[in-house]
Protein backbone atom coordinates (compact mmCIF):
# COMPACT_ATOMS: atom_id res chain seq x y z
CA UNK A 1 0.00 0.00 0.00
CA UNK A 2 1.22 3.25 -0.91
CA UNK A 3 2.19 6.33 1.80
CA UNK A 4 2.46 9.63 2.77
CA UNK A 5 5.91 9.34 4.93
CA UNK A 6 4.54 7.03 7.61
CA UNK A 7 0.54 7.29 6.61
CA UNK A 8 -1.29 4.91 3.98
CA UNK A 9 -3.11 7.84 1.29
CA UNK A 10 -6.45 6.51 2.60
CA UNK A 11 -5.78 7.63 6.32
CA UNK A 12 -4.27 10.94 5.40
CA UNK A 13 -6.85 11.42 3.21
CA UNK A 14 -9.37 11.33 6.29
CA UNK A 15 -7.25 13.11 8.45
CA UNK A 16 -7.34 16.04 5.78
CA UNK A 17 -11.22 15.48 5.50
CA UNK A 18 -11.24 16.67 9.49
CA UNK A 19 -9.37 19.62 9.32
CA UNK A 20 -11.36 23.01 9.36
CA UNK A 21 -11.05 25.14 5.74
CA UNK A 22 -9.17 27.73 7.48
CA UNK A 23 -5.85 24.64 8.07
CA UNK A 24 -6.35 23.34 5.11
CA UNK A 25 -6.21 26.98 3.10
CA UNK A 26 -2.36 26.88 4.82
CA UNK A 27 -1.97 23.42 4.31
CA UNK A 28 -2.18 23.45 0.37
CA UNK A 29 1.05 25.60 0.43
CA UNK A 30 2.85 22.92 2.11
CA UNK A 31 4.07 20.93 -0.96
CA UNK A 32 2.53 21.09 -4.95
CA UNK A 33 1.08 17.04 -4.03
CA UNK A 34 -1.21 19.03 -1.50
CA UNK A 35 -1.89 21.76 -3.02
CA UNK A 36 -3.19 19.91 -5.88
CA UNK A 37 -5.33 17.33 -3.71
CA UNK A 38 -6.84 20.08 -1.71
CA UNK A 39 -7.65 22.30 -4.45
CA UNK A 40 -9.19 19.44 -6.39
CA UNK A 41 -13.20 19.92 -6.81
CA UNK A 42 -13.75 16.25 -5.63
CA UNK A 43 -11.83 16.48 -2.42
CA UNK A 44 -13.75 20.08 -1.93
CA UNK A 45 -16.82 17.88 -2.24
CA UNK A 46 -16.00 15.17 0.40
CA UNK A 47 -14.64 17.82 2.72
CA UNK A 48 -18.40 19.77 2.33
CA UNK A 49 -20.51 16.53 2.89
CA UNK A 50 -18.06 15.38 5.86
CA UNK A 51 -19.13 18.96 7.47
CA UNK A 52 -22.49 18.76 6.61
CA UNK A 53 -22.62 14.91 8.33
CA UNK A 54 -20.43 16.12 11.62
CA UNK A 55 -19.75 20.06 11.47
CA UNK A 56 -22.83 22.37 11.52
CA UNK A 57 -22.46 25.34 13.23
CA UNK A 58 -24.74 28.91 13.59
CA UNK A 59 -23.03 32.13 12.11
CA UNK A 60 -24.58 34.76 13.45
CA UNK A 61 -24.43 38.43 12.68
CA UNK A 62 -24.68 41.32 15.21
CA UNK A 63 -24.22 44.51 16.05
CA UNK A 64 -21.92 45.82 18.70
CA UNK A 65 -21.28 49.41 20.00
CA UNK A 66 -18.03 51.06 19.65
CA UNK A 67 -15.97 53.12 22.15
CA UNK A 68 -17.23 55.99 20.18
CA UNK A 69 -21.06 55.06 20.13
CA UNK A 70 -20.55 53.78 16.41
CA UNK A 71 -22.36 50.23 15.15
CA UNK A 72 -20.17 47.88 13.79
CA UNK A 73 -21.25 44.68 12.58
CA UNK A 74 -19.63 41.20 13.76
CA UNK A 75 -19.78 37.96 13.03
CA UNK A 76 -19.38 35.03 14.99
CA UNK A 77 -19.54 31.18 14.65
CA UNK A 78 -21.77 28.96 17.83
CA UNK A 79 -20.07 25.41 17.44
CA UNK A 80 -19.86 22.42 20.15
CA UNK A 81 -22.35 21.10 22.22
CA UNK A 82 -21.09 23.62 24.77
CA UNK A 83 -21.93 26.42 22.94
CA UNK A 84 -18.30 27.36 21.88
CA UNK A 85 -18.24 30.48 19.90
CA UNK A 86 -15.52 32.41 17.51
CA UNK A 87 -15.45 36.17 16.09
CA UNK A 88 -14.56 35.63 12.40
CA UNK A 89 -12.14 37.97 11.13
CA UNK A 90 -13.16 38.98 7.86
CA UNK A 91 -12.12 42.00 5.93
CA UNK A 92 -15.29 43.11 3.19
CA UNK A 93 -16.10 46.83 2.39
CA UNK A 94 -18.57 48.50 4.05
CA UNK A 95 -19.09 45.31 5.93
CA UNK A 96 -18.39 46.48 9.86
CA UNK A 97 -19.31 50.27 9.17
CA UNK A 98 -22.83 49.35 7.32
CA UNK A 99 -25.37 49.15 9.77
CA UNK A 100 -28.00 47.91 8.22
CA UNK A 101 -26.10 45.02 6.23
CA UNK A 102 -27.92 42.05 6.03
CA UNK A 103 -27.24 38.19 6.52
CA UNK A 104 -29.49 36.85 3.70
CA UNK A 105 -29.23 33.11 3.26
CA UNK A 106 -25.99 30.25 3.47
CA UNK A 107 -25.35 27.28 0.93
CA UNK A 108 -22.60 25.66 1.01
CA UNK A 109 -20.18 27.34 3.09
CA UNK A 110 -21.15 30.47 1.30
CA UNK A 111 -23.06 33.60 2.68
CA UNK A 112 -24.50 36.06 0.91
CA UNK A 113 -24.69 40.02 2.26
CA UNK A 114 -26.82 43.10 1.07
CA UNK A 115 -28.03 46.47 2.54
CA UNK A 116 -30.68 46.03 0.40
CA UNK A 117 -29.88 49.19 -1.78
CA UNK A 118 -26.58 49.05 -4.21
CA UNK A 119 -24.06 46.43 -2.36
CA UNK A 120 -24.75 42.85 -2.92
CA UNK A 121 -22.13 40.61 -1.81
CA UNK A 122 -20.70 36.87 -1.93
CA UNK A 123 -18.17 35.61 1.00
CA UNK A 124 -17.16 32.65 1.90
CA UNK A 125 -16.02 33.38 6.06
CA UNK A 126 -13.96 30.13 5.91
CA UNK A 127 -11.26 30.66 3.04
CA UNK A 128 -11.68 34.94 3.76
CA UNK A 129 -12.81 34.97 -0.14
CA UNK A 130 -15.19 37.44 -1.10
CA UNK A 131 -16.89 39.13 -4.32
CA UNK A 132 -19.09 42.18 -5.33
CA UNK A 133 -21.57 41.39 -7.81
CA UNK A 134 -21.92 43.29 -10.94
CA UNK A 135 -24.74 46.14 -11.20
CA UNK A 136 -28.03 45.13 -11.58
CA UNK A 137 -29.38 44.93 -14.95
CA UNK A 138 -32.96 46.46 -13.90
CA UNK A 139 -33.68 49.83 -15.29
CA UNK A 140 -34.70 52.79 -12.48
CA UNK A 141 -37.31 53.70 -14.97
CA UNK A 142 -36.46 57.31 -15.48
CA UNK A 143 -38.30 58.57 -17.66
CA UNK A 144 -41.98 57.50 -15.68
CA UNK A 145 -42.54 60.62 -13.14
CA UNK A 146 -42.65 60.01 -9.42
CA UNK A 147 -41.40 56.57 -10.01
CA UNK A 148 -39.61 55.18 -7.03
CA UNK A 149 -37.71 51.97 -7.35
CA UNK A 150 -36.63 49.68 -4.32
CA UNK A 151 -35.29 46.16 -3.71
CA UNK A 152 -38.03 44.19 -1.98
CA UNK A 153 -36.62 41.41 -1.83
CA UNK A 154 -33.31 39.35 -1.86
CA UNK A 155 -32.63 35.25 -2.00
CA UNK A 156 -29.09 33.41 -2.07
CA UNK A 157 -29.16 29.37 -3.38
CA UNK A 158 -27.74 26.76 -5.29
CA UNK A 159 -29.63 25.34 -8.58
CA UNK A 160 -28.92 21.38 -8.49
CA UNK A 161 -29.42 20.91 -11.49
CA UNK A 162 -26.73 22.98 -13.38
CA UNK A 163 -24.59 23.13 -10.16
CA UNK A 164 -24.69 26.99 -9.34
CA UNK A 165 -24.95 29.81 -7.17
CA UNK A 166 -27.65 32.15 -7.74
CA UNK A 167 -29.03 34.94 -6.15
CA UNK A 168 -32.27 36.58 -7.08
CA UNK A 169 -33.40 39.82 -6.73
CA UNK A 170 -36.94 41.09 -6.68
CA UNK A 171 -37.53 45.41 -7.37
CA UNK A 172 -40.47 46.93 -6.93
CA UNK A 173 -41.92 49.92 -8.53
CA UNK A 174 -43.88 52.64 -6.58
CA UNK A 175 -46.01 55.81 -7.75
CA UNK A 176 -45.26 58.38 -4.83
CA UNK A 177 -49.22 59.68 -5.57
CA UNK A 178 -50.87 56.30 -5.69
CA UNK A 179 -52.14 55.89 -2.68
CA UNK A 180 -51.76 52.41 -2.10
CA UNK A 181 -49.20 50.08 0.54
CA UNK A 182 -48.64 47.77 -2.87
CA UNK A 183 -46.54 49.00 -5.58
CA UNK A 184 -47.18 49.71 -9.08
CA UNK A 185 -45.27 46.63 -10.70
CA UNK A 186 -42.47 44.44 -9.62
CA UNK A 187 -39.67 43.06 -11.62
CA UNK A 188 -37.12 39.85 -11.15
CA UNK A 189 -33.83 39.33 -11.46
CA UNK A 190 -31.17 36.34 -11.29
CA UNK A 191 -27.57 36.37 -10.99
CA UNK A 192 -25.59 33.18 -11.84
CA UNK A 193 -22.23 32.50 -10.58
CA UNK A 194 -21.88 29.98 -13.53
CA UNK A 195 -21.58 33.56 -15.90
CA UNK A 196 -21.12 35.94 -13.43
CA UNK A 197 -23.91 38.17 -14.38
CA UNK A 198 -27.62 39.32 -14.24
CA UNK A 199 -30.91 38.33 -16.23
CA UNK A 200 -34.52 39.57 -16.11
CA UNK A 201 -36.74 36.95 -15.72
CA UNK A 202 -39.60 37.11 -17.57
CA UNK A 203 -42.04 35.80 -14.67
CA UNK A 204 -44.12 37.87 -12.47
CA UNK A 205 -43.89 37.52 -8.80
CA UNK A 206 -47.28 36.46 -7.51
CA UNK A 207 -47.46 38.40 -4.11
CA UNK A 208 -45.04 41.35 -2.76
CA UNK A 209 -42.68 40.93 -0.34
CA UNK A 210 -42.93 42.53 3.19
CA UNK A 211 -40.63 42.20 5.90
CA UNK A 212 -41.03 40.14 9.05
CA UNK A 213 -38.17 39.54 11.32
CA UNK A 214 -36.42 35.93 10.77
CA UNK A 215 -38.49 35.17 7.76
CA UNK A 216 -36.48 35.13 4.78
CA UNK A 217 -34.99 31.29 4.56
CA UNK A 218 -33.74 29.17 2.37
CA UNK A 219 -34.95 25.29 1.91
CA UNK A 220 -35.58 22.83 -0.49
CA UNK A 221 -33.42 24.43 -3.19
CA UNK A 222 -36.08 27.49 -3.06
CA UNK A 223 -36.01 31.15 -0.84
CA UNK A 224 -39.00 31.99 0.77
CA UNK A 225 -40.28 35.46 2.29
CA UNK A 226 -43.08 36.79 3.99
CA UNK A 227 -45.02 38.64 1.32
CA UNK A 228 -48.75 40.20 0.82
CA UNK A 229 -50.64 39.04 -2.52
CA UNK A 230 -53.33 41.47 -4.47
CA UNK A 231 -56.28 40.59 -1.95
CA UNK A 232 -54.07 41.62 0.93
CA UNK A 233 -53.86 38.24 1.92
CA UNK A 234 -50.57 37.17 3.76
CA UNK A 235 -48.50 34.21 2.40
CA UNK A 236 -45.15 32.90 1.72
CA UNK A 237 -43.42 33.89 -1.69
CA UNK A 238 -41.22 31.26 -2.98
CA UNK A 239 -38.44 31.12 -5.86
CA UNK A 240 -37.03 28.16 -6.69
CA UNK A 241 -33.50 28.23 -7.99
CA UNK A 242 -33.83 25.59 -10.51
CA UNK A 243 -36.39 26.69 -12.57
CA UNK A 244 -36.25 29.96 -11.88
CA UNK A 245 -40.24 30.11 -10.83
CA UNK A 246 -42.04 31.25 -8.24
CA UNK A 247 -44.79 29.96 -6.19
CA UNK A 248 -47.30 31.63 -3.58
CA UNK A 249 -47.52 28.96 -0.14
CA UNK A 250 -50.56 29.69 1.65
CA UNK A 251 -50.29 30.39 5.45
CA UNK A 252 -52.31 28.15 7.49
CA UNK A 253 -56.12 29.44 7.81
CA UNK A 254 -56.60 28.79 11.56
CA UNK A 255 -54.37 31.37 12.83
CA UNK A 256 -55.09 35.17 13.17
CA UNK A 257 -54.13 36.71 10.38
CA UNK A 258 -54.24 40.60 9.80
CA UNK A 259 -53.19 41.46 13.18
CA UNK A 260 -50.07 43.81 13.56
CA UNK A 261 -49.44 42.99 17.15
CA UNK A 262 -48.42 39.56 16.24
CA UNK A 263 -45.00 38.51 14.51
CA UNK A 264 -43.87 35.64 12.54
CA UNK A 265 -40.86 33.74 11.21
CA UNK A 266 -39.81 30.87 9.24
CA UNK A 267 -37.36 28.50 10.45
CA UNK A 268 -36.49 24.87 9.45
CA UNK A 269 -36.55 22.18 11.84
CA UNK A 270 -37.07 18.28 11.47
CA UNK A 271 -36.52 18.61 7.43
CA UNK A 272 -39.62 21.09 7.66
CA UNK A 273 -40.36 24.82 7.13
CA UNK A 274 -41.66 25.64 10.56
CA UNK A 275 -43.96 29.33 10.66
CA UNK A 276 -43.53 30.61 14.24
CA UNK A 277 -46.18 33.09 15.82
CA UNK A 278 -45.18 35.02 18.98
CA UNK A 279 -46.49 38.69 20.11
CA UNK A 280 -44.46 41.54 19.22
CA UNK A 281 -44.90 42.86 22.90
CA UNK A 282 -44.83 41.78 26.46
CA UNK A 283 -43.15 40.86 29.28
CA UNK A 284 -43.93 37.50 29.18
CA UNK A 285 -44.01 35.69 25.60
CA UNK A 286 -45.27 32.28 23.81
CA UNK A 287 -44.36 30.80 20.87
CA UNK A 288 -46.67 28.74 18.40
CA UNK A 289 -44.69 26.23 16.12
CA UNK A 290 -46.75 25.19 12.98
CA UNK A 291 -45.49 22.66 10.64
CA UNK A 292 -45.47 21.85 7.11
CA UNK A 293 -45.26 17.96 7.00
CA UNK A 294 -45.78 18.14 3.04
CA UNK A 295 -44.12 20.62 1.63
CA UNK A 296 -46.54 23.40 -0.44
CA UNK A 297 -50.06 21.97 0.69
CA UNK A 298 -51.72 23.95 2.92
CA UNK A 299 -53.36 21.37 4.61
CA UNK A 300 -50.69 19.91 6.03
CA UNK A 301 -50.05 22.65 8.24
CA UNK A 302 -49.93 21.03 12.11
CA UNK A 303 -49.75 23.07 15.32
CA UNK A 304 -47.31 20.88 16.84
CA UNK A 305 -45.72 22.91 19.27
CA UNK A 306 -46.11 25.84 21.80
CA UNK A 307 -42.48 27.17 23.75
CA UNK A 308 -43.18 28.68 27.15
CA UNK A 309 -44.61 31.79 28.40
CA UNK A 310 -40.87 32.76 28.56
CA UNK A 311 -40.09 35.88 30.33
CA UNK A 312 -36.70 38.27 28.56
CA UNK A 313 -37.16 36.35 25.43
CA UNK A 314 -37.66 38.84 22.24
CA UNK A 315 -37.47 36.38 19.05
CA UNK A 316 -36.88 33.47 17.55
CA UNK A 317 -33.53 33.04 15.45
CA UNK A 318 -32.96 29.28 14.40
CA UNK A 319 -32.87 25.80 15.42
CA UNK A 320 -29.29 24.83 16.00
CA UNK A 321 -30.45 21.12 16.70
CA UNK A 322 -33.83 19.33 16.21
CA UNK A 323 -34.30 19.81 20.25
CA UNK A 324 -32.43 23.09 21.03
CA UNK A 325 -33.96 26.94 19.50
CA UNK A 326 -32.01 29.75 19.64
CA UNK A 327 -33.44 33.07 20.83
CA UNK A 328 -32.49 36.63 20.82
CA UNK A 329 -33.52 37.98 24.37
CA UNK A 330 -35.48 41.24 25.33
CA UNK A 331 -31.79 43.19 26.45
CA UNK A 332 -29.39 41.96 23.12
CA UNK A 333 -28.22 38.69 24.74
CA UNK A 334 -28.67 35.06 22.92
CA UNK A 335 -30.26 32.07 24.54
CA UNK A 336 -31.37 28.55 24.34
CA UNK A 337 -34.33 26.35 24.51
CA UNK A 338 -34.22 22.78 25.33
CA UNK A 339 -37.25 21.53 23.82
CA UNK A 340 -36.96 18.80 26.06
CA UNK A 341 -36.49 19.79 29.38
CA UNK A 342 -37.90 23.30 28.85
CA UNK A 343 -34.58 24.74 30.49
CA UNK A 344 -33.64 28.08 29.08
CA UNK A 345 -29.73 29.10 29.28
CA UNK A 346 -28.35 32.42 29.04
CA UNK A 347 -25.83 32.86 26.21
CA UNK A 348 -22.15 34.86 26.70
CA UNK A 349 -22.96 36.41 23.28
CA UNK A 350 -24.51 40.30 23.25
CA UNK A 351 -25.22 42.67 20.47
CA UNK A 352 -27.90 45.41 19.81
CA UNK A 353 -31.11 44.50 20.49
CA UNK A 354 -32.94 43.37 17.43
CA UNK A 355 -29.35 43.32 15.33
CA UNK A 356 -28.88 39.75 15.70
CA UNK A 357 -29.47 37.45 12.41
CA UNK A 358 -28.50 33.77 12.31
CA UNK A 359 -27.68 31.02 9.75
CA UNK A 360 -27.28 27.22 9.78
CA UNK A 361 -23.66 27.34 8.37
CA UNK A 362 -20.85 24.65 7.14
CA UNK A 363 -17.48 25.35 6.75
CA UNK A 364 -15.96 24.80 3.43
CA UNK A 365 -13.56 25.24 0.68
CA UNK A 366 -16.10 26.38 -2.08
CA UNK A 367 -14.97 29.33 -4.05
CA UNK A 368 -17.52 32.65 -4.47
CA UNK A 369 -15.48 32.98 -7.41
CA UNK A 370 -16.72 29.82 -9.57
CA UNK A 371 -13.12 28.54 -9.30
CA UNK A 372 -14.11 25.04 -8.14
CA UNK A 373 -17.22 23.84 -9.77
CA UNK A 374 -19.32 21.76 -7.39
CA UNK A 375 -20.11 17.85 -8.22
CA UNK A 376 -22.93 16.02 -8.07
CA UNK A 377 -23.91 15.24 -4.26
CA UNK A 378 -24.04 11.59 -5.16
CA UNK A 379 -20.96 11.59 -6.98
CA UNK A 380 -18.21 9.92 -4.62
CA UNK A 381 -15.56 9.01 -6.86
CA UNK A 382 -12.36 8.50 -5.52
CA UNK A 383 -9.29 10.04 -6.80
CA UNK A 384 -7.33 7.45 -8.85
CA UNK A 385 -4.59 6.47 -5.99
Amino acid sequence: MEVIGDLPRELFLEILLRLPAESLMRCKYVCKYWHSLITNPKFIQLHLNYNYNNNVCVLLKRCLVTCLGQKENLLSLVCGNGFSFENLDVDLSLYRKEPCLQLLGHCDGIICLSNYRDYILLCNPATRESMVLPESCLPCYPWIRNLISQTTGLGFGYDAKSHCFKVVRIVSYWEELRGSNLPHFSRAEVYSMGTDSWKEINVTAPAHVRYSPCFETYFNGAFHWYAMDDNGNEVILSFNMGNEEFQVIPMPSFISMHDHSICRSLLVWNDCIALVIYPERGIEKSFEIFVMKEYGVKETWTNVLTIGPLTRVERPLVFRKNDEILMEGSHGQMMSYNLRNKEVKDLPIYGVPKSFSTLVYVNSLVSVKGGNQMLDQRDNTDFGW
